[in-house]
């Protein structure tokens, strides 16, 4: 993110990367060589979602205490794909109709499997909190994918951590969830985020016109800690409100990891018919952005159809690669929901592309011309603007089911030419990843970098198994330097930028590189190294983390990120990111709970962290259009 709204007005610190565009296009005359003047701010991911009926089981809580459902196979397992086989409706009575002392608790998830016919058309109405919820769930697609995406996202009990002080942590961040959500609703309901101080709502330019970014960015996050009223309200929203027909101008990165990505994860969830229905009409309004003599997609899109490329200057022509990086896992699960092989032709396009393009010491530019197809500059970052493009090639190979080769390839070859030409110690002892720029190198790593340490951490095991461990221990190093640059700040709370030069040891000496936006990537390496390792550090860096949020980022009226962090007097920036709904407080929630809450070996996330599930190797080849994986 370039730009961020601080107290109201328009300063250098939030958007993600279109809206960097945005800023530099008056900057055009200067060329491409002011990008590297950009303050990282965006992880690029944040630079510059037959006629049966389901029911969708929710309540307030999954924390198991009450008594369990006989088959814990979650919705994913049973309402997604439904025609013939077992669907779940609420355990509300015992066999003979009376409500058993174990189904009284309201706060308790619970399901049991009943068998029902094709024909059968009965809506099936359950009532949680007050709140009836019902689906219409049944279609031929999930005829097609039942025997494909099985998986159960909710384990033997909802992720419950065995251990009280765990289950006191994660109950806190429910709280502040639901903290969140009561005031996005009281105060910008339907607005794309929350601004707490001036108690209104922030529309911005990067969706084009779509509106309700929280609201779609939360729903998987909702769903996965029981908050069954917020998320109906979530759901009823969507179904009335959420307006596809719109003409702006949005970015194909955000409104892909934030809408797409999170009507995928609600639907897969939820098994909710209206999020399959608004994802593949918002799919289909992404297509324009790839009309290019490359394929390579402009940065933006008019989702009423049409597409541009941004004008002025040499920065005005390229395509970003974090962008046109982080669009791999939401459309291959686009075909897959509509049988259509388009949407998974282009992002193959895309890296076969690259894979023709020579690289400077095997490293990836940070942007490419979509009309020459060539790279732009030599300005190498993993952070903003290039980020989301590594973690992407690893997840598209665990989302396979480990049988895409090429992405495979990328990502370890990626990750050897970041490492020889990246990777650095500081003087004292620290690990990090340095910035690249035409063949020197800029001694600094931004907050938008340390994802780097969870997905190193899971793609250390599917390595040669003499790089295993050390890919490991390069991930739990850079893990601890980006805890260093928290604890080195009297908030607790660490800078959007961080360096290791001029005496600098993980802090930022820089005045506009000190704001801290609500970002979730340092606490995702935490829950990523977790489950890893279960070293239990990285549970209390969370806990530190979380009361840090707590003391300077919690204001009445919901959450904000501040302008310092080395600041005695704390600033807010008057912001409640739609991220910190989607990712901040999900990876807390799931670094306090059980493994087996959405395990990882059946669900990736997206960079929005919403959870998509992995795709067995049997799943496309029985509807016909498995890409080639191994070319």
């Amino acid at each position: 993110m370039i730009f961020k709204t601080l107290a109201g007005k328009t300063s250098f610190v939030g958007l993600r990367l279109p809206q960097t565009f945005l800023f530099l296009l008056f900057l055009g005359s200067l060329g491409f060589g002011a990008l590297f003047f950009l303050p990282e701010t965006s992880r690029l991911k944040r630079i510059f979602q037959h006629n049966s009926d389901n029911s969708a089981v929710i309540t307030d809580s999954m924390n198991g205490q009450s008594a369990q459902p006989s088959s814990p196979i979650g919705l994913i397992g049973a309402a997604r794909f439904d025609i013939g086989v077992p669907r779940i409706q609420s355990q509300l009575s015992s066999s003979n109709g009376k409500q058993t002392n174990n189904n009284k608790e309201s706060n308790q998830r619970t399901v049991s499997m009943e068998h029902t016919s094709e024909g059968d058309a009965a809506d099936d109405k359950v009532h949680t909190r007050g709140v009836v919820v019902s689906s219409r769930a049944r279609s031929p697609v999930r005829v097609k994918l039942r025997n494909c995406m099985l998986k159960p996202p909710y384990g033997a009990n909802y992720g419950k951590p065995s251990d009280p002080e765990s289950l006191q942590r994660r109950e806190k961040v429910k709280e502040m969830m639901k903290f969140a959500w009561d005031n996005y609703k009281r105060y910008a309901w339907g607005e794309n985020e929350l601004r707490p101080l001036s108690r209104n709502g922030n529309d911005g330019r990067t969706f084009g016109g779509l509106r309700g970014a929280s609201i779609v960015d939360s729903l998987d996050t909702l769903y996965i800690m029981g908050l069954g009223e917020e998320y109906q309200e979530a759901k009823e929203w969507v179904e009335n409100n959420l307006n596809l027909n719109v003409g702006g101008e949005a970015s194909l990165f955000e409104v892909n990891i934030r809408y797409v990505g999170g009507l995928l994860s609600a639907y897969y969830l939820t098994g909710e018919e209206v999020f399959k229905r608004k994802v593949v009409e918002l799919g289909k309004n992404l297509l324009p952005a790839f009309n290019t003599p490359t394929g390579i997609p402009h940065g933006v899109v008019n989702l009423a159809g049409d597409s541009r490329r941004w004008s002025g200057g040499d920065l005005g022509r390229s395509s970003v690669l974090a962008e046109f990086g982080t669009l791999h896992l939401e459309f291959v699960h686009l075909s897959e929901l509509t049988n259509d092989p388009i949407y998974t032709e282009k992002v193959m396009n895309i890296r076969k592309h690259l894979n023709q393009l020579d690289k400077p010491r095997g490293l990836y530019p940070n942007a490419l011309n979509p009309v020459s197809g060539n790279w732009e500059q030599h300005y190498v970052s993993i952070g903003a603007l290039g980020d989301s493009f590594y973690e992407y090639l690893i997840k598209s190979y665990l989302m396979s089911d480990r049988t895409d080769e090429v992405a495979k390839r990328m990502y370890y070859a990626a990750l050897e030419a970041i490492e020889n030409n990246l990777v650095q110690r500081s003087p004292g002892g620290l690990i990090y990843v340095a910035e690249w720029r035409g063949g020197i190198l800029d001694h600094r790593m931004g907050h938008l970098a340390c994802f780097s340490g969870g997905m190193i951490g899971i793609g250390a095991e599917h390595g040669s198994p003499e790089t295993r461990q050390h890919q490991l221990d390069l991930a739990a190093n850079i893990t601890h330097t980006c805890h260093e640059s928290y604890r080195r700040t009297p908030t607790k709370l660490g800078p959007e930028v961080f360096r290791f030069d001029d005496g600098a040891e993980a802090t930022a000496p820089r005045v506009n590189e000190r704001h801290y936006i609500l970002r979730p990537e340092v606490v995702e390496s935490y829950m990523y190294m977790w489950r890893l390792t279960h070293d239990p550090k990285y549970r209390e860096w969370g806990w530190e983390a979380l009361e840090a949020l707590e003391q300077h980022c919690r204001l009445a009226t919901g959450f904000s990120g501040i302008i310092d962090v080395y600041g005695h007097i704390i600033q807010h920036d008057n912001l409640q990111q739609s991220f910190f709904l989607a990712e901040t407080l999900k990876y807390l929630y799931l670094l306090f709970s059980d493994d087996d809450l959405l395990p990882l070996k059946d669900w990736v996330f997206n960079t929005e962290a919403h959870p998509l599930p992995v795709i067995p190797r049997n799943c496309s080849q029985e509807r016909g259009h498995r890409p080639n994986w191994t070319h």
